[in-house]
């Protein structure tokens, strides 16, 4: 198949950062392409090269899209002073523009040239395949299907919260229909409704698509290859299949590594037992013939030589498997619950007539040992405050809340406070072991490499805080988790690996989290909550 989007040795920093480095790959006409990677590994970065938005340090970016290439930022930046449709109006100018040249070759037809009949077929091809002529109605179906009906068309576009400005924004892209769709988080501030309709109308595109994105519901349905950011490599690593192909690989290439491992292990315990015991002892038990100690000596020496000299290729041997050792797989995460969590029974969290402001207003919620509740619901619904209220993290402005045992918490977005201080230095907090035992049970988790250790955490990106973070918690038993959006800022199959670990955990859990797929698995109760209330 010919290639749409082609991309040669890209190498891109941002300032003294290297984000990619020498890399290549091709996307196809029609495919659908999902951008995947921990926060600050480059996703957004490589979307703006794919789109022209931004210009790679070396290397060659070509996209060859004669329906036009729309982009969409994360955060679009929508001028204030403007109306709603004027927004409406730019994003369909090109079909405009295309319709006006053909109403005006229309009235040339009668006595036309061959030239102008040829440009008349083409163009009016192209705008029949873009969907021109049902442009407006397609602009009504997306206002109507991403929650915009209300909004009318003379509102000024400073007026729109940000959540409205992103919905408006895929709204006018999707009208508009280019060959090629770039969408940075489409996702975002869309509710369940908007979400169906997103999936459905991108499915239906005919042209190619592609988004950054970490919703692994979106990516399941839409997605049919893989684009992954791989921070360590500064690389890109494609995936075919789709979300489900990514998984398939990442497990197999689990399963080659343990492989791996295993080999080296059994390659290096034989060699060492060879160099040590069994060569040796190849010479030995020879009886001597005829009385002649000339020629047993002669025979001997060149055993011994033999031998020698496969000791000594063993030990080059065994030297370059020790130069280059197979890591030891990290083990799957695991939570781990304090030695008397068994026993701890009855009430853990409990909160009355608890107020916070106008964000949060609860009348009674009981979190007891062993249980498993999953809040969900919209932006400013008071999720994250009620957590936090659950963590002691903040003080109610009215009601009482009472704690049982210890509380594991992450928070939604992980602060900073000691920039300078070394992640070694911030894991081992509190923990009872020497320098060595906490660089080894951190390297347990496989969250960081060795090379990171000694790195302060103020250089981290927001997705290593994150890892950081989680390796706290793992090392720190509990009786319960409080855990706010645990997936943010992470690579997808980490957070299939840390659902894996929530679903064997026996501690009581309380879990915030918008993510589909998450809530979809869930094996407790799931609530939502709406205006700081959280109804039975």
């Amino acid at each position: 198949m010919p290639t749409q989007i082609s991309v040669r040795g890209v190498t891109k920093a941002r300032g003294d950062r290297l984000l990619l480095g020498d890399v290549s790959f091709t996307v196809r006409p029609g495919e659908r392409i999902g951008i995947v990677g921990e926060n600050g590994a480059g996703k957004s970065t490589l979307l703006r090269l794919l789109a022209g938005q931004d210009r790679p340090d070396s290397g060659d970016v070509v996209t060859v899209a004669e329906g036009g290439a729309g982009f969409l930022a994360q955060t679009p930046q929508l001028p204030a002073d403007r109306r709603v449709g004027d927004a409406i109006d730019a994003a369909l100018a090109g079909l405009r523009t295309m319709e006006r040249r053909l109403r005006e070759l229309e009235t040339r037809l009668g006595a036309a040239s061959e030239a102008v009949l040829s440009e008349y077929g083409d163009l009016l091809t192209a705008f029949e395949l873009r969907g021109g002529y049902e442009a407006d109605a397609r602009v009504d179906k997306a206002m109507h299907g991403l929650g915009l009906a209300h909004i009318d068309r003379g509102r000024q576009l400073g007026s729109l919260s940000g959540g409205e400005q992103a919905r408006l924004g895929l709204a006018c892209l999707i009208a508009a229909a280019p060959e090629v769709m770039f969408l940075d988080e489409p996702t975002n501030h869309l509710d369940e409704n908007a979400l169906d309709w997103l999936e459905t109308s991108l499915l239906a595109h005919h042209g190619t698509v592609v988004a950054v994105s970490h919703d692994r519901t979106f990516l399941e349905r839409v997605a049919t290859a893989i684009l992954e950011v791989d921070e360590a490599r500064r690389a890109v690593v494609r995936y075919g299949g789709g979300y489900q192909g990514l998984l398939a690989e990442r497990a197999a290439s689990r399963r080659r590594w343990e492989q791996a491992y295993v080999e080296w292990c059994e390659e290096t315990r034989r060699l060492e037992e060879f160099a040590a015991t069994t060569a040796h002892a190849v010479a030995g038990g020879r009886g001597m013939k005829d009385n002649n100690k000339m020629a047993y000596d002669r025979a001997g020496g060149r055993v011994q030589a033999s031998v020698a000299g496969r000791v000594r290729n063993a030990q080059e041997r065994l030297r370059r498997l020790h130069d280059h050792p197979v890591p030891k797989p990290p083990a799957p995460l695991r939570f781990a619950a304090r030695p008397e969590a068994g026993a701890v029974d009855g009430d853990l969290v409990t909160l009355r007539d608890v107020r916070v402001g106008d964000r949060l207003s609860v009348p009674e919620l009981t979190v007891s040992a062993g249980e498993r509740l999953l809040i969900h619901g919209g932006n400013g619904a008071g999720k994250s405050t009620l957590l936090r209220t659950m963590a002691g993290v903040l003080e109610p402005d009215e009601g009482s809340v009472v704690r049982r045992g210890r509380i594991g918490y992450l928070a939604q977005e992980i602060p900073v406070h000691r920039p300078a201080e070394r992640v070694l230095d911030t894991f081992g907090k509190g923990l009872p072991l020497t320098a060595e035992e906490k660089a080894e049970l951190l390297l347990s988790y496989g969250l960081f490499h060795p090379r990171d250790l000694h790195v302060p955490v103020g250089s981290l990106s927001a997705g290593q805080r994150r890892r950081l973070a989680l390796a706290r918690l793992l090392a720190r038993p509990a009786d319960l988790l409080l855990l706010d959006e645990p997936g943010n800022h992470l690579a997808l199959a980490l957070v299939e690996e840390l659902e894996e670990a929530l679903e064997q955990w026996t501690g009581a859990l309380v879990v915030v989290s918008h993510d589909r797929l998450l809530r979809g698995r869930f094996t407790g109760r799931i609530r939502r909550m709406e205006s700081g209330r959280l109804p039975s």
